[in-house]
């Protein structure tokens, strides 16, 4: 039975979700983590570094959740300060410097709305990150795995192309914070999440994203192994056919992309 669009946001936010990190060990091989903004500190809610895919180097930016409450703690929540952005940004454009393609795996709320984030350059950092990564030369593959919040995900989604897994979400805000908006009632985001068109069957139909990864056949469940798998080879696939492009291509078809809203 099809889900509807409150069942698939709770899905998104399950906590025994494929986290970032379970994608980027079961799809890349031998991963190197870097860490720091050179800036400032290490924001433990972005993970990024090196891989290989088919014998190839990669670039891996991810939105890191934790799956119980030390690693929430420690990842807080999935929600980045500035200086995860920042480390995302130094880590794209060293790929950029060495002509390594970049894949994003997206799953935040948003990003972090605290004081000190705020005094850091929060809006800024976003703001930076959309504009290189608008003109990186290099190509960039962004994946929403669970929750697309805000700003907080786009500023790692400015992409050649935009996939979602077919039980996520991707939204200027959360169902919650929508209904408090209209309504002055969260407990209506059930028909804010209907009203939003944020799931991924919506998002694909109105050409926002260009890809729904499969999670489900035939109205069961799919299995991880059978998910990963796939979603390797569809990246593997996808990066050959974007490397393929000269630079001026490349960034002039991410420019249309994006024209095209």
């Amino acid at each position: 039975m099809e889900k509807n669009a409150y069942e698939i946001v709770s899905l998104a936010r399950d906590k025994d979700r494929m986290t970032s990190l379970d994608i980027i060990q079961e799809v890349f091989d031998q991963f190197q983590e870097f860490h720091g903004d050179r800036l400032y500190a290490d924001d433990e809610a972005i993970v990024g570094g090196v891989g290989l895919l088919a014998g190839k180097p990669v670039t891996v930016v991810g939105i890191q959740k934790g799956k119980n409450l030390p690693e929430n703690l420690r990842r807080n929540f999935g929600s980045p300060h500035p200086e995860g952005y920042r480390k995302a940004l130094r880590l794209m454009k060293q790929a950029e410097k060495f002509q390594r393609p970049i894949v994003t795996l997206i799953n935040t709320a948003g990003a972090f709305c605290g004081v000190g984030a705020e005094e850091r350059g929060e809006g800024e950092a976003i703001a930076r990150n959309l504009l290189e990564m608008s003109d990186l030369k290099t190509p960039i593959l962004a994946i929403i795995i669970g929750e697309g919040g805000s700003g907080g995900a786009l500023a790692l989604a400015a992409a050649d192309e935009v996939w979602m897994m077919e039980h996520s979400i991707y939204a200027i805000l959360s169902p919650e914070g929508f209904a408090s908006i209209l309504w002055k009632d969260g407990k209506k985001a059930p028909e804010a999440a209907e009203l939003m068109k944020i799931t991924a069957s919506e998002l694909k139909q109105m050409k926002v994203i260009e890809r729904v990864i499969p999670e489900t056949f035939r109205g069961r469940p799919l299995p991880q192994e059978e998910i990963v798998t796939r979603l390797k080879e569809d990246i593997s696939r996808k990066l050959t056919e974007l490397m393929a492009l000269d630079e001026e291509e490349l960034v002039q078809n991410r420019y249309n992309r994006y024209r095209a809203y």
